[in-house]
């Protein structure tokens, strides 16, 4: 289906194609009508599939053409990365209108926001913090907001600012149109619902705790001292493009991207401890190129939208499962493939395992020469019957195998591996030659990628 036959006027239907987007992705198709209707909207769907457009396209219609003065649509935003990135996009599908964009967030000095809200504009994307210093100050009112759009609400939960989303809300009229959008729907979120929101209408796609089918993952159980060994191995024996690596901590960030400096890889940080233009640059230059790697705690899971991230590491298990399908979302974006890989000590088993149950699969286990836990071999896998993968990077490097040590994935291993997606795909697998995407391990890059 086009974008024209959704409702969306020319001048739009340039913009989104400009933008690269062919024919709408599902939550577009379903979200749009809706949207363009009037009506509140709770839209969930997974993440890299289009969830900024599905609502910025329909809102950018239903404004017309620029008003000078105070804002008509206030789009609320978690983090500073995703607030600048929503900002981009509207600008982006809007550049054949003259509807005006501003975006206020923190980390930055006041003047130019200030500026930008005194000159007037049509779409305000804000982080709570910096909006509620405007609204105190008398320097903003909400007065005029006739569409309000919470996006990742539940990672606004997450961070605490459900107290601060209220009062936001509090100060917006009434009669207003209302979005919800986020790619999980937890319970407390039907709360916020209760409150914000009229008679809304429901769009999800697929399931919210499903891992995106363009994605291949898995886990490489290690010794917590030999996880940095490790990293290294994989980078040394993986044909990357680019490769985000997730922390739990921002001084476990610092420390890996140092360590990968020193080994000789192109590294950039993004953390909150980072200043807002360190962080600005960390992400610019990893989306031209600059850097090849970029270290992140999960400030960046749902903060980056970077088309051609071919892996994902998460160096830490992520303490909450859902977070677990943030981070290996930003691979395989917008149809393409990418791979995850998750490296696990025995104290991160019980984290491994609450993943698997709340994603419903069996997460596939490699292993490396030289690395297994030193009592034995990893969870699920049998030494017994050595099974190597002749695959390698390009020019040689230590075989990957399936198993610890010597091994292979044991007969139950196998099994449990075929676990499979709503499309009947398996996720993962032990016989190479039924694996997702046709490739040993899931982790060696086609070409042309």
């Amino acid at each position: 289906m086009p974008f024209k036959q959704l409702g969306l006027p020319d001048s739009l239907v340039r913009g989104a194609q400009a933008m690269g987007y062919a024919q709408p992705t599902p939550i577009q198709q379903r979200a749009i009508p809706v949207v363009l209707g009037g009506r509140d909207l709770i839209g969930s769907a997974q993440t890299g599939t289009g969830k900024t457009a599905a609502f910025a396209l329909p809102i950018l219609a239903r404004l017309g053409a620029h008003r000078h003065g105070p804002p008509r649509v206030l789009v609320l935003e978690p983090t500073r990365e995703l607030a600048a990135q929503v900002e981009t996009a509207f600008r982006e599908l809007g550049r054949f209108t003259n509807l005006r964009v501003a975006v206020i967030h923190g980390g930055v000095g006041y003047g130019n926001q200030r500026a930008a809200i005194r000159n007037g504009t049509d779409i305000l994307i804000a982080t709570t913090g910096r909006l509620l210093d405007f609204l105190q100050e008398k320097t903003l009112s909400l007065a005029g907001i006739e569409a309000l759009v919470l996006d990742e609400v539940d990672r606004m939960l997450d961070m605490g600012f459900i107290h601060d989303v209220r009062r936001v809300v509090s100060q917006c009229p009434p009669k207003r149109q209302t979005l919800f959008f986020s790619a999980t729907i937890q319970p407390e979120i039907e709360a916020v619902a209760k409150f914000a929101l009229h008679d809304p209408e429901r769009v999800e796609i697929g399931r919210s705790r499903s891992v995106v089918e363009t994605v291949t993952h898995a886990t490489y159980p290690v010794l917590h001292e030999q996880k940095f060994d490790m990293l290294l191995a994989i980078l040394n024996r993986t044909d990357f493009q680019s490769v985000i690596i997730f922390s739990r901590t921002k001084h476990g960030a610092d420390r890996i991207a140092r360590k990968l400096k020193s080994a000789g890889h192109t590294t950039a940080v993004l953390h909150a401890n980072r200043s807002q233009n360190q962080r600005t640059e960390a992400l610019a230059g990893f989306k031209d190129g600059r850097y090849e790697v970029l270290v992140a705690t999960d400030i960046a899971a749902r903060g980056i939208d970077v088309s051609g991230v071919s892996h994902v590491i998460n160096f830490d298990v992520p303490e909450k499962p859902d977070d677990y399908v943030h981070r290996i979302g930003r691979t395989g974006r917008a149809q393409a493939d990418g791979d995850a890989f998750m490296l696990v000590t025995p104290e991160e088993a019980g984290d491994l395992r609450d993943i698997e149950r709340f994603i419903g699969a069996h997460i596939e286990r490699l292993a490396l020469d030289g690395f297994a836990y030193a009592n034995g071999a990893p969870p699920h896998i049998d030494t017994s019957r050595p099974m190597k993968n002749p695959r390698r990077k390009q020019g040689g490097g230590q075989q990957h195998q399936r198993g610890g040590g010597n091994g292979g994935l044991s007969k139950g291993a196998r099994g449990q591996n075929q676990s499979r997606s709503s499309s009947g795909r398996p996720h993962g697998g032990g016989n190479p030659s039924h694996h997702p995407k046709g490739k040993p391990g899931g982790h060696w890059r086609r070409g042309g990628r």
